[in-house]
């Protein structure tokens, strides 16, 4: 019987590329979308043309809905019979520097970001606890870690994702349930296409690699987490970021 994974936040970007991996190596994925336009069939078809031998499903839930997160476990239990790994993905950005930041703008991103993974790692851990054994593994930031100006609402949701993860891992460690975060630098996406070169190229100053991460360095960073060779391994932040973070 195959692992089963879910991952938020996976009809696009990182999140998609993150199904498509686990799917290679095996893993049955479950993809959530919040609306049709999420084009979630088409990422169901990429996902299973991975592997023939996998299972790929979608839920429809929104993470800042404590009783959709319920709803979406329940179904894939149901569904499953299971739930091995839980990647907590889902964010956006509102940047604005402080003095023109809106409030609702700071309790939007904390609510998908922040309270997102704490919504549905409390729902999946009790069946993790249930079964004493689990993976979580939580999309925090280098923003998380250094801070940025104009992202104060970003960099707080993935720093308090820094402290849920080491503070979850303590708690599940004894039931096997491994808990650890990655925190992606610059990575290729639809949102550093529309910089401008100027940009890029102070950006490029500040990595030792002098190149851009991709999707695909994040999600194999996931599969070494989801899988059994990191058994020995919960409460980190593993950094992405091509050395600009030391």
């Amino acid at each position: 019987m195959n692992k089963v994974a879910f991952i938020t936040g996976s009809t696009r970007g990182i999140g998609k590329q993150i199904a498509k991996t686990l799917a290679k190596e095996g893993f049955d994925v479950v993809i959530n979308y919040m609306t049709e336009e999420d084009n979630y069939n088409e990422v169901i078809k990429e996902v299973e043309n991975e592997n023939q031998n996998i299972k790929c499903t979608a839920v429809k839930g929104d993470v800042t809905s404590f009783e959709d997160c319920e709803n979406m476990i329940k179904e894939i239990i149901d569904t499953y019979g299971k739930i091995d790994v839980l990647v907590n993905n889902a964010g956006i950005t509102k940047d604005m520097l402080l003095l023109r930041m809106k409030e609702k703008d700071f309790r939007d991103v904390i609510d998908v970001n922040l309270v997102g993974t704490f919504n549905l790692t409390k729902c999946a851990s009790s069946y993790m606890i249930k079964a004493k054994s689990g993976r979580i593994i939580n999309l925090a930031s280098v923003v998380g870690i250094a801070g940025n100006s104009g992202q104060s609402n970003y960099a707080a949701s993935k720093a308090g994702i820094i402290g849920f993860t080491k503070s979850i891992a303590k708690e599940l460690a004894s039931r096997n349930i491994l808990v650890n975060a990655v925190a992606p630098g610059f990575i290729q996406t639809k949102m550093t296409e529309v910089l401008s070169d100027s940009v890029k190229e102070s950006i490029l100053e500040q990595i030792p690699l002098r190149k851009f991460g991709t999707t695909e360095d994040v999600a194999n960073v996931v599969k070494f987490l989801a899988s059994e060779d990191s058994k020995y391994i919960t409460g980190q932040v593993i950094h992405i970021d091509g050395g600009m973070l030391m």
